[in-house]
């Protein structure tokens, strides 16, 4: 099992709750692995979209390299995640880097996941990222 992930002193983070639907729970009762990544990725997007201004937004999309998800507790119907995600302190060329945690009603980790995403121009090719989109996000 990874650490803990934390977010480190003065980052920016963005947060969301999510209730799982009865689609959500597997055979096992809780709430399926999948899932947690799904949000993971859904906090990805949000956050963008939250953060980047809007007359930017058309100019770049994000492709997903890598997803690294730990799993510890098990949410389950009826609870409540809260997620959190921040991205790393640099980008390197265009990759970034994204940390999410979702956590139960009682704080304690559900799972986490360690994101790369590669950030492309609107004709697909992949670009730096530029100062602006560390500067908003970090």
């Amino acid at each position: 099992m990874a650490a803990l992930f934390e977010p480190p002193q003065g980052r920016k983070v963005f947060s969301a709750v999510f209730t799982p639907t009865d689609a959500d729970i597997d055979e096992n009762g809780h709430v399926n692995n999948v899932v947690y990544l799904r949000w993971a990725q859904e906090m990805a997007t949000a956050h963008w979209r939250a953060l980047a201004p809007a007359e930017e937004q058309p100019n770049w999309a994000w492709i997903v390299l890598r997803h690294e998800v730990d799993y510890r507790r098990a949410l389950l119907p009826g609870e409540t995640a809260t997620a959190r995600t921040w991205v790393a302190e640099a980008a390197e060329g265009p990759r970034y880097d994204r940390y999410v945690r979702i956590d139960g009603p009682d704080g304690a980790m559900c799972a986490q996941a360690l994101t790369t995403w590669c950030l492309v121009d609107a004709g697909g090719r992949p670009r730096r990222v530029p100062a602006w989109i560390v500067e908003t996000f970090a």
